[in-house]
């Protein structure tokens, strides 16, 4: 039995009516005649199953096709971001967590055609996307912006700017937007070489970057760099959003004031080594070794929680409410 689709280009967006049989389709063309003066067009799919051809830009729709005849639609608004590099474009869709699954990403090569390097395919592609898609959008100034910092997890280096709702990272490949209500847990750990510090954001739900989670970004700072920093805030917003806690100008370990701004930017607490102190000969430490079936791992006792640690970075988290809060 063959079984149609009705699709239906209105201006907020594109309707689907899915599921029609071969009777439904002259009472659709008499009623689209009769009360909208609406030619209703019949397409054939492509069902040669290539993975290639054209592309055309409906307003919110995407609609890839070969031979005239359309392969698939992807509509715009389902689009959470798009990244662009060199030729290939890389657009990631929002998920439903409820759902066993979903896609989650798609790529496609777009070949240059053209020597101009004021307009390359790729580039022009990637804008058409991201026209229309659903992104978070920046609103307000950037407060403040620390360049190339590095991150374990996702490991790169990323321009981080911290915006009045949201986090933006920014890197050679990839971009993330992850609003602060997102961020349920803020950690500054210790390295064990006592010259780093790390710096952790647990979310919920987890970044992605294709099929991968990041359910805690790690973000690594040494302890000698300096920073002097001046936020793009105005002194009456300061003393009332900000209840005069932050200050116009600061200078300072970049780890210390990139904390600092975060904890009253998200308003969360960021919870650090409680009392807990290990005594080494001639060495003091916040943490303590293990073996976990082959493993060596590092355990940090902190206020309300144990950091599980691999390499020193956070992998586990777990409650163990043994000792009081410990702010920043």
């Amino acid at each position: 039995k063959q079984w149609y689709q009705c699709r239906v280009a209105l201006r907020p967006g594109v309707t689907k009516f899915v599921g029609l049989e071969e009777k439904n389709k002259d009472q659709i063309k008499r009623f689209i005649r009769d009360y909208y003066d609406a030619t209703f067009i019949e397409k054939e799919p492509f069902v040669k199953g290539w993975n290639w051809g054209s592309v055309d830009f409906a307003g919110p729709l995407m609609v890839f096709h070969n031979d005239g005849k359309p392969l698939f639609e992807v509509p715009l608004p389902d689009v959470s971001t798009a990244t662009v590099n060199k030729n290939e474009v890389t657009v990631e869709f929002h998920q439903d967590d409820d759902t066993d699954m979903s896609l989650v990403e798609m790529r496609f090569y777009v070949p240059n055609t053209t020597n101009d390097a004021d307009d390359i395919p790729a580039d022009n592609f990637h804008k058409s996307v991201m026209k229309y898609a659903d992104v978070i959008k920046a609103t307000g100034d950037v407060i403040v912006k620390f360049e190339q910092v590095l991150l374990q997890t996702p490991r790169g280096r990323y321009d981080v700017d911290m915006y009045p709702s949201f986090l933006r990272l920014h890197g050679k490949s990839y971009d993330y937007k992850i609003p602060y209500t997102t961020m349920i847990r803020m950690f500054l750990l210790p390295h064990n070489d006592q010259r780093s510090v790390y710096f952790v954001i647990s979310t919920d739900p987890p970044i992605r970057q294709g099929q991968t989670r990041y359910p805690h970004l790690v973000i690594q700072f040494i302890k000698d760099d300096w920073s002097d920093l001046t936020l793009e805030l105005d002194e009456e917003t300061i003393a009332t959003k900000y209840e005069g806690k932050l200050q116009k100008e600061m200078a300072g370990p970049t780890y210390e004031t990139f904390s600092k701004v975060m904890k009253f930017v998200v308003g969360q607490k960021i919870f650090v080594p409680g009392n807990f102190v290990r005594l080494f000969p001639l060495i003091s430490s916040f943490m303590f070794l293990c073996i976990f079936l082959i493993r060596y791992l590092i355990i940090m006792p902190l206020s309300k929680f144990h950091i599980m640690a691999n390499c020193c970075l956070a992998d586990k988290i777990f409650n163990s409410s043994v000792r009081p809060e410990a702010k920043l």
